[in-house]
Order: C-alpha cells, then structure tokens, then sequence
C-alpha cells in the first residue's frame, strides 16, 4: 500500500522527504518481525504448532523464508518510487521494471536448477527475493527524474501544497497498512485451516499452484488502485471514464480465468507447466472454477479503494478487509468441516464469498465520498 500512499502524498519535498522516512522505518520493522519469526524456537510454536504445517513443508519453508529476508524491505523500497513514476505519469517505467523482475527471477530459477541440487523451494525463493531487489535497485534509478522533479519543489506551502507531518502520514497510512497487514493473514490462516480439512496435504500441494494462476488474472485489477489514484482527478471528474475501462478489465480478466479453468489449457498449465501429478491437477480445478469472479471483484476492489484513497478516506478500507478475512473465516468451516468439502475447494469458495462481501461493504462509502466531492464543486 505505500505505493497508494506515494501516489497520493508526495507532491512536495517536504512530504517526499517525510513519506521516504516513513517507508524506510517501516522496511526495518518488518524485516525485524520476520528475523524474529526465523528464530528456530519461534518458528516451531509458529509453523509446527500453531499452524500444524506437516515437518518436511516446515522444514523447506524455515530456508525458504532466509532466502526471502530482503523480500519485504525491497517491496516497500520499490513500491515508493513507482507511485513517484505513477504520479509522473510515467508508468511505462514500471512495467519496464516488471520486466527486469521477471527476467531476473527466471534467469536465476533456471540456473539453480540446471547447477545446483537446491529443493525447489529454495530455487523459487532465492529467485524471487532476487528479482524483486534487483526491481527496487531498477525503480530508485528509473525514478531519479521524479525525485529531482519533487526535490525542486521546496518553499511556501501556497506554493507547492500543504506540507504533512509524520503524524498525518500515519492516520492516512494505517488504514491502508492494516488493510495490507490483515489481507496477507488470509494465506497463513487458510494454511492453518486446511491443515486440518479433508486431504491436507493434498490441499497444501495444490493451494500455491492454484493461487499463483488466479494471480495471473488478479493482477492487473491489483494496478488499476494507482490509476483511479493518479487519474479520477480532484473532482472526481474521470470517473466515469474509469468506471467503464475498469468493466471492461474486470469482465476480459474474469474471462481469461474462466477459460484458463473451463478448457484443456488447466491441464496444460497444472501438468505441463506447473509440474502437478495429474491427480494433484484434478484437486486444482474445482478451486480454480470457484475463482473466475475473483478478478472483476479485484478490479472492482480497486476502484472502490481508488476513490476512497483519492477522497483520503482509508478507514473503510480496512474495515472491509476485516470483512473479507471474517467471512473466509465464517464460510471455510462451514463448507469444510460441516459440509466435508476438500480443504483447497473450502478455501476458495470462502475467498470468493469474502471478498464478495468486501466489496458490498464498501459502495455506501464511496457513494458518500463521490457525493461529498460533487458537493463540493456545486458549492
């Protein structure tokens, strides 16, 4: 979320210069939280107990997470210069970044798996972490223009907009960090959850497979927030032009799903390319089927949030993760301890309903946000 934060907020050295702060103490918090998980005590209440993750997964994941020690702190990093590029208007310089994050992640997947005998856990960890600092590496340079651009933007607060203290920052920021920090709870809670469903193992095996494919589809209505950002304007008065574009990536997103899960290419794609036993492959497709609404609910998600963060606004936000996160928590047991439904069908159809009701929570918000700004321009 600070590249939400980033779009909206730093119009000025001074606000650059205190949101760069901001984002650098948070790197180093969240990379201590995750030093103090890797210790080994720590780990096992964590990951052994609490989570009843089987010991060979546990094991592989406790390397793993080493591998992704710098993961966070670059996310952060990168996502703070690409609101700068955002706000520019320079967005090509993101995907160019993107392109540099994936061509590092595969060049490095494919060398440790040809010279060395790593598991592939290891392999997909070190591969990651590594394309996403070389990312945040590329975005610093990539933005160099904005940030002398904003720098060059010091004096009166008449002059250049109002100046934020870090006070304001943080009641703008931690709606969106809370939204950030609860959402990211729904994987290790439905970890957790299908530990103890129907087939675990089995479920565990498909669930990253499963939710990587979604991704795919996901994605590019998670970007759309930043655009109604940059784009809806003080007035709100692009709206509708961003409504219609975002129905139109909603419904081509959630079509590309449905054909990735209702035709032979999920079987091409579980077995060929993501390397499933076909009995694992069939586990995947009635999870995946549950989510082909998933990515225009994404987009929808973030047009709502993309006026409320524009309004300054954030607080509905999180609530209606807490929602999200309830209802995942509501609807998996029912469906797989009441009803005996696999643990990664459970998990999906919970999601959907989730995020369904997220989404629902949060129109009167925005209705009152529009409404307020329209207002305001009557007046």
């Amino acid at each position: 979320m600070i590249m939400s934060a980033s779009t909206a907020l730093a119009n000025n050295a001074v606000n650059y210069r205190r949101l760069r702060n901001f984002t650098y103490s948070m790197n180093a918090a969240v990379t201590g939280v995750l030093l103090l998980l890797l210790i080994p005590g720590v780990f096992d209440v964590v990951m052994r107990g609490i989570m009843a993750v089987p010991d060979e997964v546990a094991d592989l994941a406790y390397v793993s997470l080493w591998f992704y020690l710098p993961w966070a702190a670059a996310i952060g990093y990168r996502r703070f210069f690409h609101g700068l590029l955002i706000r520019e208007g320079r967005t090509r310089y993101v995907a160019y970044g993107t392109a540099v994050r994936l061509s590092t992640m595969a060049t490095t997947a494919l060398l440790l798996y040809n010279f060395t005998d790593m598991p592939g856990a290891y392999v997909g960890a070190a591969a990651l972490s590594l394309a996403v600092t070389l990312e945040a590496i590329a975005s610093r340079w990539m933005a160099s223009q904005s940030v002398r651009k904003v720098l060059a933007m010091e004096g009166d607060e008449s002059k250049v907009g109002s100046f934020l203290g870090y006070r304001a920052i943080a009641i703008f920021y931690y709606p969106l960090a809370l939204t950030s920090i609860i959402g990211l709870a729904l994987q290790p809670m439905l970890t957790f959850f299908m530990g103890r469903a129907p087939s675990p193992l089995e479920s565990l095996a498909v669930f990253p497979v499963v939710g990587a494919v979604s991704f795919i589809f996901r994605s590019v209505g998670l970007s759309f927030q930043e655009v109604v950002i940059a784009l809806l304007g003080e007035r709100h008065e692009h709206l509708p032009e961003l409504g219609r574009f975002g129905l139109i990536l909603g419904l081509a997103s959630a079509a590309g799903l449905a054909a990735m899960a209702l035709t032979p290419a999920a079987d091409i794609w579980l077995v060929t390319v993501s390397g499933l036993e076909p009995e694992l492959a069939h586990f995947a497709i009635l999870p995946l089927i549950a989510l082909i609404p998933i990515p225009a609910f994404t987009v929808l998600l973030s047009v709502q949030r993309g006026i409320l963060v524009n309004g300054k606004n954030t607080g509905p936000i999180t609530w209606a993760t807490v929602i999200e996160v309830g209802g995942v928590m509501v609807f998996f047991p029912i469906f797989a301890w009441g009803f005996g439904v696999v643990g990664v069908t459970a998990a999906c159809f919970a999601f959907l309903l989730g995020r369904s009701a997220s989404c629902l929570y949060l129109i009167p918000s925005c209705r009152s946000t529009v409404a307020g700004v329209e207002d305001s321009k009557g007046s």
